[in-house]
């Protein structure tokens, strides 16, 4: 069974909480919760989201994940 996530709320709910991400991440609690909210990452925080997702052996999690989960949403808000 994979452990790759299917959105950006499912990888994010792969840490035990929204601040274990953020801190893992390094970014606010406030921004990891609205990145949850609204199913997108800033790209400037891709980097460290790649990082840690390897870390935690999250499968899947790469630059070209991140971006067509954006592409994504930018499809469906427009």
């Amino acid at each position: 069974m994979s452990n790759a996530p299917t959105s950006i709320s499912d990888l994010i709910n792969k840490w035990p909480t929204i601040g274990d991400f953020a801190d893992e991440v390094g970014c606010g609690y406030e921004a990891a919760r609205q990145m949850r909210l609204r199913e997108s990452i800033n790209p400037k925080h891709w980097e460290s989201v790649v990082a840690a997702s390897q870390r935690r052996k999250i499968k899947g999690v790469t630059f070209k994940w991140l971006a067509s989960q954006r592409a994504a949403k930018e499809r469906a808000s427009a």
